[in-house]
């Protein structure tokens, strides 16, 4: 049973910075891309960021700079720092894996996500 449960959202103001962790249970990470993704009401869902089975990364140019996904296999986690925050930003933040490379035309598996809101 392969189950993503995402951590570390809620409320922080312009400027600040929280930690997005996903557990993954189920299966090993190893063999999986692993990314997130995030949707704000009005607007389309939208890659963030995504680590792979060998450990490359990619970024969207919004978030690049300022966003950092890591990965821990011993613990089965994926994590998302995310530093600079500002109110475009909010949005419910997502992960989601694959057995193919970050540049799968889909997804597998998928996390129930966790909010995001920055506001003052």
């Amino acid at each position: 049973q392969v189950q993503f449960v995402e951590s570390g959202g809620g409320l922080v103001p312009p400027g600040g910075s929280l930690r997005l962790s996903c557990a993954v249970s189920g299966f090993s990470s190893d063999y999986y891309s692993i990314g997130w993704f995030r949707q704000a009401p009005g607007k389309e869902h939208e890659g963030v960021s995504c680590i792979s089975s060998d450990g490359s990364t990619k970024y969207s140019d919004s978030v690049k700079g300022r966003f950092t996904i890591s990965k821990h296999n011993t613990a089965n986690t994926v994590n998302l720092q995310m530093n600079s925050l500002n109110p475009e930003d909010t949005a419910v933040y997502y992960c989601a894996a694959t057995l193919s490379s970050c540049a799968a035309p889909r997804f597998d598996y998928w996390g129930q996500g966790t909010q995001v809101t920055v506001s003052s």
